[in-house]
């Protein structure tokens, strides 16, 4: 009873600390806007709100991907690389194979769905570093991409492709928005309010003990890696309908936004700690950060230098609170 008490209050001192670091990076969020609506007259705009949603539809779904890898304290650096996969194979499906749309979208999931398997089953089963096993398949599907066609994109897509990829409700909401919302709430139900969770969390903080305490530790981590290989395979979908094509580079260095965004919104690199509400404020914060730049026109090389230094103040920030915390 003393020992269930006491892990009740440890949980719930947990969440408060969640809570508070979530009001944190909605401070920051809010900060960025104020500061790029006096920077510039066009980021309130209409087209420009809109663009918004539209880029952080791609973000926003592999940073819900992320967040569970990063709560078992493994990372995937693969989720650039699926995304390009997955354009490649579902446009050539289209236009080379003259397949179906759902055909062909199903085809770009599948693609999603092997290699978050492959993931899987180097990390859960052969005991692989996560660093390693996904910087490997990371370099494999990049080279798939650019081999299949030569390193050619492939465009001339169906125009359902385009419009569905440019429409959405109104002219408030991209469907493609829509779709990273649906999977937001999906996904935060499914990790605050299943088992499955649980176990999540539980494997992230000490993975030994969650297996001296009946959970299946190698399972758990092998569906967290294909789910996060069929989340990236939909984002996949998604940025092949903004571009209305396929390009094998068209995710490139999109996971270290979403690691970025993860660690932002309260996500721990040591594993057991995060939520999906965080880390999607996180992906706001990325892409305002960049459209806000791009809108004051600075160059594109100090936006990357700008994004690499949130992403080592944010790992940074992370280590020195838990530092403080075991202290």
């Amino acid at each position: 009873m003393v020992a269930q008490k006491k892990g009740e209050t440890a949980l719930k001192s947990k969440n408060n600390v969640m809570d508070s670091q979530i009001m944190t990076v909605l401070v920051i969020l809010f900060a960025l806007i104020i500061f790029f609506s006096f920077m510039s007259n066009g980021f309130f705009s209409q087209k420009n709100l809109y663009n918004i949603l539209q880029q952080v539809a791609v973000i926003g779904i592999i940073t819900v991907a992320q967040t569970f890898v990063i709560i078992t304290s493994g990372i995937d650096l693969s989720q650039g690389a699926i995304i390009g996969l997955t354009t490649v194979i579902s446009a050539m499906c289209m236009v080379d194979l003259k397949l179906p749309i759902p055909i062909a979208v199903i085809a770009g999931l599948l693609v999603g769905i092997g290699i978050g398997a492959a993931n899987g089953v180097l990390i859960a089963h052969l005991g692989l570093p996560a660093f390693i096993a996904t910087l490997g398949t990371m370099s494999v599907t990049e080279a798939i991409a650019l081999l299949i066609k030569g390193g050619n994109d492939i465009y001339n897509l169906p125009n359902a492709i385009s419009e569905f990829g440019r429409q959405g409700l109104g002219e408030i909401l991209p469907n493609i928005a829509i779709i990273m919302i649906i999977i937001v709430i999906a996904m935060h139900i499914l990790l605050k309010k299943t088992s499955f969770g649980r176990y999540t969390y539980a494997v992230g903080s000490n993975a030994t003990a969650a297996k001296f305490s009946g959970v299946k530790v190698k399972r758990v981590l092998f569906k967290t890696y294909l789910l996060a290989g069929l989340l990236c395979g939909v984002a996949g979908i998604i940025m092949m309908c903004r571009m209305n094509g396929g390009v094998a580079i068209a995710g490139k260095g999109y996971q270290m936004n979403s690691i970025s965004a993860v660690v932002i919104g309260g996500g721990s690199l040591f594993g057991g700690e995060g939520s999906i509400v965080g880390a999607i404020i996180g992906a706001f914060i990325m892409v305002i950060l960049s459209n806000g730049l791009q809108i004051m026109g600075i160059s594109s090389y100090w936006q990357q230098f700008i994004t690499g230094i949130v992403l080592v103040s944010a790992v940074l920030f992370d280590t020195l609170r838990r530092k403080k915390t075991m202290e």
